[in-house]
């Protein structure tokens, strides 16, 4: 028999961060019992977490657990996320064989060669942006200035969105992770169909040469996929595609200045050769961990060192604290990007990694070390504790950011 440990049923998930860029302080007892406990979701349930990064590596590419929302038994950590599941979720919300033929469909549009290429269109993108923010500062609004058009002009441009919309579907993106009731969320998930039905329908009148004018051709006319379908993976990828990376840019640009030394190391090392950027951005990703609380549920038994967890039970991985693990990290409250420990699971693990993370590191490189070298005097424009960011039940990051150089 599988060694036991008690559960700790008395703590819910999710919670709020008291830190932006660290775990909730209420998760401290769960550190003491990794690699699992048991936590209490907002309807009561009793779920599995996973805290230590073996265990979740291991979970995580076990073809036991299901990512299939619309499983009666799959975890709701929140009322909103529960009166969601009516709808199948493309990519993050299916299983194979299902969602092996969607990822392949997509993968060539978000392969290294292909993120590369688009390397030029993003830096020209930051520059237009850090242009027309130093022409109107010395102060800004990080988020709506810079933070949140970068990738939202990015992914337009990958899909073939009319970026003219962009505030449109910024709008109900934030009502759908975050919107103030369960109905005002189900309304813009609706409103977000309609816009995607209405725009397939005119790019197949006119066709264009984004993404989404690539599957109409040679998936939708063919029949390889239906509307509906498309529709679905059109939404994850434009949500996906500006929600993750706004939050990672801002808060990773609220995290560097609060950390002094490390930013002025990253200053100085910006043109070194090998360059600092992509290992601070790795090291970002593991720190801030924005994604928290990965999905699944059982279909069978599963035998772990906790003990077993049955058919239908859920389990929530908590990535701030699997990337935080000390077993498996040395230091791992410090911001460090010469750790040689980096296999961080902010980008999931699995068959359902994220999809975009070569596109989303692309724009953090750029964004940031850009961001930093031609503003060096960069700093926040109000006290840190008086910053707004976001609640615990939704992807972390800033709500604003006031700054001023």
């Amino acid at each position: 028999m599988p060694e036991t440990t008690k559960p700790i049923e008395s703590i819910s998930f999710p919670q709020d961060r008291t830190c932006p860029y660290h775990p909730p302080t209420g998760y401290a007892p769960l550190r003491e019992e990794r690699p699992f406990s048991r936590v209490t979701l907002f309807d009561g349930r009793s779920v599995w977490l996973v805290t230590g990064q073996r265990a979740a590596r291991e979970l995580l590419v076990d073809p036991r657990l299901s990512a299939d929302r619309q499983n009666e038994a799959f975890p709701s950590p929140t009322e909103r996320f529960a009166r969601l599941r009516d709808r199948r979720v493309a990519l993050l919300g299916v299983d194979d064989p299902e969602h092996n033929t969607q990822r392949r469909m997509l993968i060539p549009s978000f392969s290294v060669k292909r993120i590369a290429a688009l390397r030029p269109r993003i830096r020209e993108t930051v520059d237009r942006l850090l242009d027309a923010m130093v022409e109107r500062g010395p102060t800004a609004e990080l988020v709506s200035a810079f933070a949140l058009p970068v990738p939202s002009m990015v992914i337009c441009a990958l899909l073939g969105v009319p970026y003219a919309d962009h505030e449109f579907f910024e709008e109900q993106s934030r009502r759908l992770l975050r919107g103030p009731t369960v109905e005002d969320t189900q309304k813009a998930r609706d409103e977000l169909d309609a816009y995607f039905y209405a725009l397939i329908d005119a790019k197949r009148a006119e066709p264009g040469d984004g993404l989404l004018d690539e599957l109409i051709g040679r998936r939708l006319e063919t029949g390889a996929v239906d509307r509906e379908e498309l529709v679905g993976l059109a939404t994850i990828l434009l949500i996906a595609g500006h929600e993750t990376t706004a939050n990672m840019i801002s808060l990773g640009t609220f995290t560097l200045l609060q950390h002094p030394e490390r930013l002025a190391e990253l200053r100085a090392g910006l043109h070194a050769d090998p360059p600092i950027m992509p290992a601070a951005v790795e090291e970002l990703l593991r720190f801030l961990s924005i994604a928290e609380g990965l999905l699944r549920v059982a279909k069978e038994d599963i035998e772990t060192s906790a003990g077993t967890i049955r058919a239908d039970d859920g389990v929530v991985f908590a990535t701030s604290l699997i990337n935080r693990d000390g077993t498996a990290y040395q230091g791992p409250e410090e911001l460090d990007w010469h750790r040689t420990d980096r296999h961080h699971l902010a980008f999931g693990f699995g068959i359902h990694q994220c999809l975009g993370q070569n596109l989303a590191r692309a724009e953090m490189e750029i964004a940031l070390g850009t961001l930093f070298e031609r503003l060096p005097g960069l700093r926040l424009a109000a006290p840190a504790r008086d910053i707004p960011f976001k609640p615990g039940d939704t992807l972390q990051g800033m709500l604003e950011l006031p700054v001023t150089w």
